[in-house]
């Protein structure tokens, strides 16, 4: 399967000041083009945030090549890993309601021991999760809360890596599909309906964990590539339902099934209202979602090394003597890339729904060479 290029589809919203004049737009669009050409690019979608205004979204490509259907601005993606984020906006809520504390024994929240084998006296926090400082990792899958828990697996020990909780990081998807189930005993409330009630609908947005509560005809099929066969493959799993398992759900034990870890599908416009309200510490236009306190510590990095806060992370190696803060996904052939400048007040969406996979310094080709693209385009002087 080939995507096509020559005649791509756009759509785009454009509220730039004169300074931006549709030559430089037309310049940046056709540069963004060219790296969809090289990276084998099915779709992409983009928006561009400045002093807390949307100033630019741009669709490209195709949103499902079988069908001949040009990507748009309200298509939906599966966003992946930026949706930790979602996640530990939700706790911060509850924490600032003093529902919960980020110090709470995570043993305590779960109602099963969450312990380090080697150092049981040590206890694992919510903080810990949050920061992918807990010790844990994904060595006996994430899908299920069955994997940690010793009640569940007699392998559970393996869920551990050799040192002491709190003393190093691993990135661990298994975190924050436990931190969902966290917010669901804690506020009452389904983790998808939460997030929903508390963070998106505030915010005016359309998207979600739950796929059988979306509009199923805006969603981007998704591609996976492979470098052997040079082919792209649709990702149906991307999308799946499991509505079965929906229908025995357990409160307080299956929010894995909803994937707080990267379950989100939302469309880039869409992400980027709710980056905005991170970039401007909690608050979007007369919304505040969560307090300025709160946001700056989910900005705060742990250490310079790891780069990570809570579910936000910190790089100054994404556009060249800027310190940028936000996150990346990646998952079923997606990736996608959030960033913002929260000084500056600039910021950068950018998915696509299936590309070559190519890295250059660590992060995804098309994520980086697209927001400085736009960088250039847009923002610089």
């Amino acid at each position: 399967m080939k995507p096509v290029f020559s005649y791509c589809f756009f759509i785009s919203v454009l509220l730039l000041s004169p300074l931006h004049s549709l030559a430089q737009t037309g310049k940046a669009e056709a540069a963004i083009k060219t790296i969809m050409e090289e990276n084998k690019v099915t779709g992409l979608s983009v928006a561009v945030v400045k002093k807390g205004k949307i100033i630019y979204t741009h669709s490209f490509g195709m949103k499902d090549v079988e069908s001949n259907t040009p990507l748009t601005d309200d298509c939906l993606f599966r966003i992946a890993s930026i949706s930790k984020s979602f996640s530990a906006t939700s706790i911060m809520q509850l924490a600032e309601a003093k529902k919960l504390s980020l110090d709470d024994d995570v043993s305590k929240l779960l109602g099963f021991t969450v312990r380090h084998p080697r150092f049981p006296q040590t206890v694992i926090t919510l903080r810990m999760l949050l920061s992918h400082r807990s010790g844990i990792n994904d060595s006996q899958g994430y899908f299920t809360l069955d994997a940690i828990n010793p009640e569940k697996n007699p392998d559970w020990a393996k869920c551990y890596n050799n040192y002491e909780p709190g003393t190093g990081y691993q990135y661990c998807n298994l975190n924050f599909n436990m931190v969902g189930t966290i917010i669901e005993i804690v506020s009452g409330e389904r983790f998808d309906q939460y997030v929903k009630h508390h963070v998106l609908d505030p915010l005016g947005l359309y998207g979600g964990y739950c796929v059988d509560s979306l509009d199923k005809n805006r969603f981007a099929t998704i591609y996976e590539y492979n470098s052997k066969e040079q082919k792209f493959t649709a990702a149906p799993g991307a999308y799946a339902p499991r509505s079965e398992e929906i229908s025995q759900y357990k409160m307080g034990y299956s929010a894995p099934v909803f994937s707080p870890t990267g379950g989100m599908k939302i469309s880039a416009t869409d992400l980027a209202t709710y980056m905005t309200m991170h970039m401007q510490l909690g608050k979007y236009k007369r919304t505040r979602v969560i307090s300025k306190k709160s946001a700056r510590l989910m900005q705060t990095t742990l250490s310079d090394k790891e780069g990570y806060g809570l579910a936000i992370m910190t790089t100054d190696k994404l556009i060249n003597g800027k310190q940028m803060k936000g996150h990346t996904g990646s998952a079923y052939g997606l990736f996608s890339a959030m960033f913002f400048h929260p000084e500056e007040e600039f910021g950068f969406v950018v998915i696509t729904n299936g590309c070559t996979g190519a890295y250059t310094d660590g992060m995804n080709t098309v994520m980086r060479s697209t927001i400085n693209c736009l960088y250039d385009a847009f923002i610089a002087k």
